[in-house]
């Protein structure tokens, strides 16, 4: 699979070596072209401009601190606030990207997630992806515990762009969660924001949740 990647940060580098190490083809562009040459030549890949990026391949990762997604979304693909699309209309995009101020709060608490956001400026087929661990977990190879292999939530309304997903969450040793349509994602980003406040609080958030057979009993 061909995929781009938008950013050169940890997030980039996380996910871009491990579908590197799978085979795919993968090309990083970054708003620093120093930056992005560095991070393709760690992890195996070629780098390029944002806008070839997201022209690129099977599929994109948008991997940058979402306060810089508007300006990175409208240089890489010409999109615009009201739904101006781009390069990335009608295109597999993920978007692993957190929506958390201070506080561990989402900054789009009052409106659409930021999924649906994303989905809106660029007309892309928008899949939720990744935001739920940070860079360190999806650098383990695999990323796999006692309980198993990690589960990857994934929200989108695109079987397509769906199921390219997922065989990059098998590609990395993970197993794909349906967690259902874009209009969801916003739950996966709040639980996001919740466990990240328990982690860093140092509290493990498994233990507030019951086995699958007590739950459902």
């Amino acid at each position: 699979m061909r995929i781009g990647i938008l950013g050169t940060g940890s997030m980039a580098d996380a996910l871009g070596t491990q579908w590197s190490r799978a085979g795919h083809e993968v090309l990083v562009g970054g708003r620093s072209a120093d930056r992005a040459a560095g991070l393709a030549g760690r992890i195996g890949g070629r780098a390029g401009t944002l806008r070839e990026a997201a022209a690129f391949g099977d599929a994109t990762l948008l991997a940058v601190p979402h306060d810089s997604v508007p300006a990175v979304l409208k240089e890489a693909a010409g999109t615009n606030e009201s739904g101006g699309g781009g390069v990335l209309r009608g295109r597999v995009l993920i978007d692993c990207t957190n929506a958390v101020g201070p506080g561990f709060v989402l900054t789009t608490q009052g409106g659409p997630g930021a999924a649906e956001r994303i989905a809106g400026a660029t007309g892309a087929h928008v899949v939720k992806a990744f935001n739920h661990c940070a860079d360190s977990v999806w650098r383990l190879t695999p990323p796999a515990f006692a309980d198993g292999p990690l589960a990857v939530p994934l929200c989108g309304d695109d079987e397509g762009a769906l199921e390219t997903v997922r065989t990059l969450v098998r590609d990395m040793g993970c197993v794909p969660l349906a967690a259902g349509g874009l209009d969801r994602a916003v739950y996966v980003e709040t639980a996001t924001a919740f466990l990240i406040g328990l982690w860093v609080s140092g509290e493990d958030p498994r233990r507030m949740l019951p086995p699958l057979e007590a739950a459902t009993a």
